[in-house]
Parts: structure tokens; C-alpha cells; sequence
């Protein structure tokens, strides 16, 4: 899953601070995974920017302002020639750094450059830096040991969803709601009844549970049998959700056999596994979701790799509409007020950690 590491940058002033920012822009979020333009340019909302995606002829990814300078059509609804961007309403050529190169019968020499964003492909996925493209920077990836190791199987989708990213956040950071929202998959009690602790440092947010001496809910009775071990043992089993900037959330999952050291068992004795999320903004009431899981266990398996990612697929869905109703509810009723539990402490402390990244882009645009 090894990708590119050229980063596309621009010499283009950066956007001014909206009103009310409600998400950091000088960060890397993903954009979108490479299939979604390896045919043609891709259209994408984020962060509040409208962008077109298309590979240039080197075969980098190069992210635009998704308005043609002539008048003012869409170029995602256009096509990729030899590299470069055409219009689909009057032809005007764009280039890989936002300049208006060429149009049949008409001098476009003059016109000035569009906006061009910072883009690079790493760990299998494009990003995006909204903001400031002279402050991106490869080095603020987080690592991501999973994409780019043979020792690990991953598998993924990606979801539209109409909430505030932020929303989603919470769900991620307080798995309580599994009992209920997922009760047939990888909801049980036991989760309920497990305490919840959370910690946090400068670079991420960390909540977790332990449950001890448990039978397995049906998705990780799947996971067993596809690690070779017994679906009916009484297992330990672990969620530890990890919080970073700008919205990333990795979650540690797995059970293990009784007594071999629960989180810390061998590889042999457990079925364990990251849980992917990547959540980025596209306006203040809806997001991209790019989910999947990664694992170490029977990772040449593509059977299996398919049978979680169906798995996972369902149970997402089930998110996705609890959280869009709920979406629904919070912008019919603005006034009300929302309690907090001790098992919201992971995402309100997460949130903390987005308003201060917020909060110090505002003060270095003063």
C-alpha cells in the first residue's frame, strides 16, 4: 500500500479564516481513496472548500479550486487529457499548477492562476492540506504501521454522511452506544457494565474499556474462527479508541482466549485489530467517512479480509443512520441544551483538543 510521497504545493496566498471555523484547515485529511480518479477528475467538498482531484501526468495527485476561470463551471465535470484538466463546458485546459494553459480558437495566457491545494498519496489514500500550502508538510502524516507492513491485512470502504464530523467523533470515542445500536453484531452487556477510563496528552485522546471472562458477540466469533481458535471460549476482550488531530480515530479491538494476557496475549492466542477511521469535514452538517480494519491475523486470507469488511459495512450503516437523525433532531431543536455523562469524557476532551488547533490558527492569522 505503498504510495507516492511528492507533496503539490502552491504559491497562492491562503484562505482567510471563516467566521466560525469549525475544523482545522492546516492539517492533513484524507480526500479520497486512488480508485476514485483513476478513470477521470473527482468533485469533493472539504472543509467547506470545493475541490476537483485528478492525476497529472507524472501520475500525482493534484488537488484545484473545482471552478473554471471562463465561467465558472464545475471542472470536475470535465476530463483529464494528457495530464490536465478540461473544462466540459467550453474546453479551457487547466494545468497541474492551476494555470489556464489552453482553449480551441482563444488566448488564455493572461488569465490568472486558480488555487491549487496541497496534496500527497501515502498508506493507500490521497490527502489534503485545506489550508495554508506552505505549511504542509509530509511529516505531520501520522505513521501508520498497518499500511505498509505485509504483516498486516487491511480492508475498507467510505461513507457520505449528513452530520457534523464532529458527531462522529463522539460515536467513536464512547462505544456504549454498541450495546444498543449494534446489538447483533458487536454489542453486549458487558460493554455497559465495564468502566471507562480516559486519558489525555498533547498528541491524542484515549478511552478505554476491558472485559474479562466473556463470550464473544457474533462478529468476533467470526474473528476467532478466522484466526483458527474456538468461537465458544470465554475470552478477555479490549476497545481502546485513540483520538489525534485533525479527526482521525484508531481503535484497538480484540478478544483473547482466557487468561493469556488479554491485550497482551501472543499473536497466537487472540484475534486482534485496529479499527480505521477517518473522518473528514465537508460542511458543518455532513462529512466523508473512509472506515475499514486492519489486522494481523490470517492476513493472507481475502475471503475473510471481504467477510469483515461486509461486516463492518453493516455496522457503519447503522451509525450512519443514527447519526444523521440525530443530526436532524440537533438542527430541529438548536435551543436545547445536551447533558454529559463521565462515558462523554473522551469526546468532549477530543473536541477540547480541535477548538485549541482552531483556536491557534486563528492567532497566527492575526
Amino acid at each position: 500500500m505503498n504510495g507516492a510521497a511528492q507533496i503539490a504545493t502552491t504559491d497562492s496566498p491562503s484562505t482567510q479564516i471563516p467566521k466560525a471555523q469549525t475544523w482545522p484547515k492546516n492539517a492533513w485529511y484524507v480526500a479520497c481513496m486512488p480508485d476514485e480518479i483513476a478513470d477521470g477528475p473527482l468533485g469533493r467538498t472539504i472543509c467547506g472548500e470545493r475541490m476537483v482531484f485528478f492525476r497529472g501526468a507524472d501520475g500525482q495527485p493534484t488537488a484545484l479550486e473545482d471552478f473554471c476561470p471562463h465561467r465558472g463551471a464545475p471542472l470536475s465535470l470535465g476530463f483529464v487529457r494528457e495530464g490536465r484538466l478540461v473544462c466540459g463546458y467550453h474546453g479551457l485546459v487547466m494545468d497541474c499548477l492551476g494555470k489556464a494553459a489552453e482553449m480551441p480558437g482563444q488566448k488564455v495566457g493572461g488569465f490568472p492562476a486558480g488555487r491549487r491545494f496541497a496534496t500527497i498519496e501515502r498508506h493507500g489514500f490521497v490527502w489534503v492540506w485545506p489550508g495554508d500550502p506552505d505549511q504542509a508538510d509530509a511529516a505531520c502524516l501520522h505513521p501508520l504501521e498497518w499500511a505498509d507492513s505485509e504483516e498486516w491485512a487491511y480492508g475498507g470502504g467510505y461513507y457520505h454522511i449528513a452530520c457534523d464530523y464532529r458527531l462522529m467523533i463522539d460515536n467513536l470515542m464512547d462505544l456504549t452506544h454498541e450495546t444498543y445500536v449494534h446489538s447483533s453484531s458487536i454489542g453486549q452487556k458487558e460493554i455497559d457494565e465495564a468502566p471507562v477510563r480516559t486519558h489525555a496528552d498533547a498528541q491524542e485522546v484515549v478511552t478505554s474499556r476491558f472485559m474479562d471472562a466473556i463470550k464473544a458477540p457474533p462478529f468476533w466469533r467470526m474473528a476467532l474462527r478466522g484466526a483458527g481458535l474456538d468461537e465458544d471460549a470465554t475470552v478477555d476482550r479490549w476497545q481502546l479508541c485513540r483520538f489525534t488531530l485533525p479527526s482521525h480515530v484508531m481503535i484497538e479491538v480484540g478478544v483473547a482466549l482466557e487468561g493469556q494476557g488479554g491485550y497482551d496475549a501472543p499473536e497466537a492466542a487472540k484475534a486482534s485489530s485496529i479499527v480505521v477511521d477517518f473522518i473528514t469535514p465537508e460542511t458543518e452538517t455532513s462529512h466523508h467517512y473512509f472506515w475499514g480494519m486492519a489486522r494481523r491475523f490470517a492476513v493472507d486470507d481475502a475471503e475473510l479480509t471481504d467477510t469483515i469488511r461486509e461486516g463492518q459495512r453493516k455496522i457503519f450503516g447503522e451509525d450512519l443512520e443514527m447519526l444523521e437523525r440525530q443530526q436532524a433532531n440537533l438542527l430541529r431543536w438548536p435551543e436545547r441544551r445536551l447533558l454529559k455523562l463521565n462515558i462523554d469524557a473522551g469526546g468532549a476532551r477530543s473536541r477540547l483538543m480541535i477548538d485549541r488547533a482552531i483556536a491557534a490558527e486563528n492567532v497566527a492569522q492575526v
